[in-house]
């Protein structure tokens, strides 16, 4: 199975590239966030006509999340448990949750497209809402390779968090001052490997930048941020063959300011000719 994950930063603006690179490089799963449109208004047509099968979850022109599949995709859900929601103003656990995590099952792997919130700043109740968000999604991790250790999952997407310094070439974000980088950040990101998961693609890539801004030149001077993961339990760790960032993919017309991170599992494992036959 080839993974892959990608914030593409409008989904309706970028259809035809995205589902070029889909085709091209022979994704078999590929999650995205930031559609930025409704659940009727994403391109299905699109994907189905290049063989895929698609979920998607969104409300408006912010946010959002999808997978697409080469096989079909099953116990589809639009939010894990205890996933908090935010909205201005609003206070108390019941405020209505965002379009940021879609989970499926394809190919026996537990796939998860996420769009971390972004915190905004330092203090902002955003910020708050990021770091509940985290807790909830580690919790959920926890409890579910508690219950199932050999479970392949894979949290992958935009978590909004370069986990060290060297992950951030930006010179605008600035630690002590900016989100992405603050020690509670930084530290709910590392919870993820308390809870059982890994970063699967550094072991094969240790440096490298996810995202760009559109200003200031940021991508031609290479003052980038890694933030874009695909982590991994034992079970799905244990299979990866091969890892790419695709940072041809910042170039061109219309990029999204993210690029795709792509991973290849083997999850059939290696012949076994020797095990004893039982009749």
């Amino acid at each position: 199975m080839r993974l892959a994950t990608w914030n593409v930063n409008s989904i309706r603006a970028r259809v035809d590239r995205i589902v070029d690179f889909a085709v091209r490089e022979h994704i078999d799963v590929l999650a995205m966030q930031e559609i930025k449109c409704k659940t009727d208004q994403f391109p299905f047509d699109r994907f189905e006509e290049a063989g895929f099968h698609v979920a998607a979850y969104g409300f408006s022109q912010w946010n959002g999340v999808a997978i697409a599949s080469r096989e079909p995709l099953t116990n589809v859900r639009t939010a894990f448990p205890g996933m908090p929601g935010f909205e201005k103003g609003h206070n108390g656990p019941d405020a209505p949750q965002e379009a940021r995590a879609m989970g499926a099952t394809v190919g026996g792997v537990e796939v998860w497209s996420l769009y971390v919130p972004n915190g905004r700043s330092l203090g902002d109740p955003h910020y708050y809402y990021k770091l509940d968000w985290l807790s909830a999604l580690q919790q959920y991790t926890t409890e579910s390779l508690a219950a199932n250790p050999d479970l392949a999952l894979a949290l992958v997407g935009d978590f909004n968090i370069a986990p060290t310094d060297a992950d951030n070439g930006d010179p605008a974000v600035v630690p002590g001052f900016s989100t992405h980088v603050s020690p509670p950040e930084r530290e709910a990101f590392a919870a993820f490997e308390t809870a059982g998961l890994q970063d699967v693609v550094r072991p094969l890539i240790p440096t490298g930048y996810t995202y760009w801004d559109y200003k200031r030149l940021k991508f031609p001077r290479n003052e980038g941020m890694r933030i874009d993961f695909i982590l991994g339990s034992h079970a799905l760790a244990d299979a990866v063959t091969g890892a790419t960032i695709h940072r041809d993919e910042r170039k061109g017309e219309l990029p999204s300011d993210h690029v795709p991170v792509v991973v290849d599992l083997d999850l059939e494992g290696p012949d076994d000719d020797d095990r004893p036959m039982i009749f």
